[in-house]
């Protein structure tokens, strides 16, 4: 599996990744799903480069213009609740995908701890398309084991992107050695060293759920 983390290069990407880490920032949710929103505009583009094209003859008022078009569309993919303006912002520059939804959730016992339970999936036909799933944290790496394979049952895709805006070290060794495909790509925006004993990242930037929709209701 290739594993691309996009702070490795200075980009406008940083900014956003500052912002979206500042608890000052965070205490806007609106400004909040906008930049999950262009972090997904961003991995867009940079996946686009990664595909496969071929040229069209395009008229103009002028004359005729060659130029290369997407061959086909992605199917995006993403895991409720959090990943939802991630995937609009991928769905913004893929506008005419497909798209698949995943349910999964953290399930917690009486002693506090938890497993990832997945619950339901609706998404197209995959067989020979290319996927992109996206998550906005990738933590201890199991949601996005589940969603990767929960995507599997409905076909063999031609490649599998995964995306994720900040991800624990841990989280990227796990997704590793759980999914070891050739046709499989790790996009991340940042790798944090750090994981506490309930799953979250540190430094990270907290629950994205809960900071774009507001918080829940815990389940245990």
């Amino acid at each position: 599996m290739n594993v691309i983390n996009l702070s490795d290069s200075n980009s406008i990407f940083n900014q956003y990744l500052a912002e979206i880490r500042d608890h000052e920032i965070q205490r806007d949710p609106l400004r909040f799903r906008k930049n999950l929103q262009r972090f997904g505009e961003i991995f867009a583009y940079e996946i686009s480069k990664t595909m496969d094209y071929k040229i069209n003859e395009v008229k103009t008022p002028l004359g005729i213009a060659k130029v290369p078009k997407l061959i086909q569309q992605p199917v995006l993919a993403t895991i409720l609740r959090a990943g939802l303006p991630l995937q609009q912002g991928l769905l913004n520059y893929f506008d005419r995908a497909e798209n698949a939804f995943i349910s999964a959730y953290r399930k917690y016992d009486d002693q506090g701890e938890f497993h990832i339970e997945f619950e339901y999936l609706a998404s197209p036909d995959l067989n020979e398309k290319v996927a992109i799933l996206s998550d906005p944290m990738l933590a201890s790496g199991a949601s996005m084991e589940i969603g990767y394979k929960a995507l599997l049952q409905k076909g063999e895709p031609s490649h599998v992107h995964l995306v994720a805006i900040i991800a624990s070290k841990k989280g990227v060794e796990y997704v590793q050695e759980m999914i070891d495909a050739e046709n499989v790509t790790l996009w991340v925006g940042a790798i944090d060293d750090e994981m506490t004993v309930k799953s979250y990242i540190v430094p990270g930037l907290g629950d994205a759920g809960d900071l774009a929709f507001g918080p829940k209701v815990d389940s245990h």
